[in-house]
């Protein structure tokens, strides 16, 4: 898919490599060395995508990011950066950043990304911050597909520091919470929305997902694996099939493998995730 997009880096090396790169696959680029520079651009032209750095002399990424949504047709916001807190990612979450590159990155990991955020047809849905603390964050996030899969990227972002085993076991049990809960509790309606708390102490980290459903029963689980009888591994997925639903079924099963402590509120639409952290992470 063609696009227009605008670069946004002081380091004159990257802002090069990234700006051939993206032209070598056909899209149409503008570069800005500080921010002051983009703004004007912004402001006189139409883009799909920026592409910028978060901190630069003047005005930084994020203050960009914010002056971008004031526009008429504002572009998709990809941020880059070297800065890892907690701090700064919720400010880009808060501003409603499309997504969050680490430096270093590589640079088809740019690209793929890049070409996701072109390719994605779906308005960007807000994400409301409610609490930034680094060792409390609370989000209220829309029961939709391509939302989840950005706030977990974020959040998997967040978790930098752990060591690989753990932020890979924590991420994916985060995906399968945040996925059932926009798909059987809001039915993945956006108008709806998941509230998300993430807690991190020295010695845990906590989820906490309410989703906006009217809960439901172990017992009638009967297109998961948690239901299955122990002599019928895959019982479920006879149920799945009859009913037209997605292959699957293993979510609830997955995540209580991966936690250390999985509880659930009477209603079943709240669940509580626990993962205890050794004294190396």
């Amino acid at each position: 898919m063609a696009g227009r997009i605008l670069v946004v880096e002081d380091d004159r090396l990257l802002l090069r490599l990234a700006s051939s790169a993206l032209e070598r696959r056909g899209y149409e680029v503008e570069e800005a060395i500080n921010g002051a520079l983009a703004l004007d651009k912004l402001r006189s032209n139409n883009y799909d995508l920026v592409i910028s750095d978060v901190w630069m002399p003047g005005i930084n990424g994020i203050e960009l990011l914010a002056e971008s949504r004031t526009l008429t047709q504002p572009p998709k916001f990809i941020v880059i950066t070297a800065d890892h807190t907690s701090e700064t990612l919720l400010k880009v979450i808060r501003e409603q950043a499309y997504r969050y590159l680490m430096k270093p990155f590589r640079i088809e990991h740019l690209l793929e990304t890049v070409q996701e955020a072109l390719e994605c047809c779906h308005p960007v849905h807000p994400i409301e911050v409610i609490s930034a603390k680094p060792d409390w964050v609370e989000l209220l996030v829309p029961c939709h597909l391509p939302t989840i899969e950005r706030i977990h990227e974020f959040i998997k972002t967040m978790e930098i520091d752990l060591p690989d085993e753990t932020r890979d076991s924590v991420a994916i049990a985060f995906r399968e919470l945040l996925l059932n809960a926009a798909e059987w509790g809001g039915k993945f309606d956006s108008d709806l929305n998941i509230r998300v708390s993430c807690l991190r102490t020295g010695r845990m980290i906590l989820y906490r997902v309410k989703d906006p459903g009217m809960g439901f029963s172990l017992k009638e689980l009967h297109h998961a694996a948690i239901s299955n009888p122990d002599n019928s591994p895959f019982e479920h997925m006879k149920f799945r099939e009859e009913k037209g639903l997605r292959p699957g079924g293993f979510g609830i099963m997955t995540v209580r493998a991966l936690s250390d402590e999985l509880i659930y509120n009477e209603q079943h639409n709240e669940v509580v995730y626990i993962k205890y952290l050794d004294e190396k992470s």
